[in-house]
């Protein structure tokens, strides 16, 4: 069994002959190590749009600055320059200025569907796919498909009064976040990965950032759309949805929905054990692995039994095991001992 099929069976509920993992859910380059999927030989690899060609000065920088130099993941930066994104500078949000219908429909977003943007998408997933390898690929957006998107553009707060006070103004907005989303979901369905990858942080630690009702009148029937067009175009493409924080109480329409994965189930937010109870393997869990402490102040072996306490409570179906949280700042030793873990697990059930 290839690592494709390996993660095929896995993310479909089914037990497959090692539980399959990989060390995120994008394109990673950490200081002194690289890519760690690559490094380590984990199971997925992941596609990326093209940055505009406008970018061209600004990738030069990023490019140029000194390699112990951390300013966080390269490609995100690169997706605020393009959305006029710069919180770290003081400025006002994007549209946060907007305050009439008529202002917003004059406002213009980034375009990410030109042709330029996804040019060699297919010949990318072709050459993971002829090493054996699953693919997965994200739709461009600035943090999350949709509630990310819009809150960063207005600003938390006008976005939050928005929800309440102008439904008008903000379907205007999230129906052109969709329409751009639906795009570039049969962009990637057509390109042929294996998994789509999508992502809005709606949660905390402790619950929801806005209610499920809510969640439900703005946003559920917008990501049903994205999805029932993707699989319109891949029938068998799988869908993973991510969000930071405890989302279980959506967990149930995001099954309904067409979600086959949900990360990252952290154990510091999330019952692993209870959310198995109630859905089985026919809902894969992607993550799981620890807390952020863990990663960057553990130990190997503390990470070695973590991976052998997730297996233990979720099972090995349903299962790609992943970082619960960022390691941008992990040691090298850490990493391998997640890697040697997951597959330590499977000789030692074999032996």
């Amino acid at each position: 069994m290839n690592s494709r099929q390996r993660v095929r069976l896995a993310l479909t509920g089914g037990i497959p002959d090692q539980v399959p993992f990989a060390f995120g859910f994008f394109s990673q380059s950490l200081p002194g190590i690289g890519d760690p999927d690559a490094r380590w030989n984990s199971d997925i690899r992941f596609v990326e749009f093209n940055p505009p060609k406008e970018q061209s000065g600004f990738l030069r920088y990023l490019t140029n600055l000194p390699e112990d130099l951390h300013v966080g993941n390269r490609s995100q930066l690169q997706t605020y320059h393009e959305w006029g994104y710069h919180p770290e500078q003081g400025r006002k949000r994007p549209l946060s200025h907007i305050a009439t219908l008529r202002e917003l429909k004059a406002a213009v977003l980034p375009d990410t569907t030109h042709p330029r943007r996804h040019a060699g998408l297919r010949r990318q997933v072709r050459g993971w796919h002829d090493q054996g390898l699953a693919v997965a690929g994200a739709p461009p957006h600035l943090g999350g498909q949709l509630f990310e998107t819009a809150w960063r553009l207005r600003g938390f707060a006008n976005f939050m009064e928005d929800l309440l006070e102008r439904p008008t103004l903000i379907n205007y907005l999230l129906d052109q976040l969709t329409a751009m989303l639906l795009h570039n979901v049969t962009i990637l369905a057509r390109a042929g990965v294996d998994i789509l990858l999508l992502d809005d942080d709606v949660a905390m630690p402790t619950g929801l950032l806005i209610s499920p009702a809510t969640w439900r009148t703005f946003f559920k029937p917008r990501l049903k759309a994205a999805i029932e067009q993707a699989r319109q175009n891949a029938p068998d493409l799988l869908v993973f949805y991510h969000s930071d924080g405890d989302f279980s109480r959506l967990i149930p329409d995001l099954a309904e929905i067409g979600v086959n994965a949900i990360n990252p189930v952290a154990p510091d937010c999330m019952d692993a054990g209870a959310i198995r109870r109630e859905f089985g393997s026919r809902l894969a869990f992607w993550g799981t692995v620890g807390s952020a402490l863990a990663w960057d102040r553990g130990t190997p072996e503390q990470i070695g039994t973590e991976v052998q306490r997730r297996i233990a409570e979720s099972g090995p179906g349903g299962l790609l095991l992943a970082p619960a949280y960022d390691i941008d700042f992990t040691p090298a030793e850490n990493l391998e001992a997640f890697a040697h873990a997951a597959r330590n697990f499977e000789s030692a059930r074999q032996t």
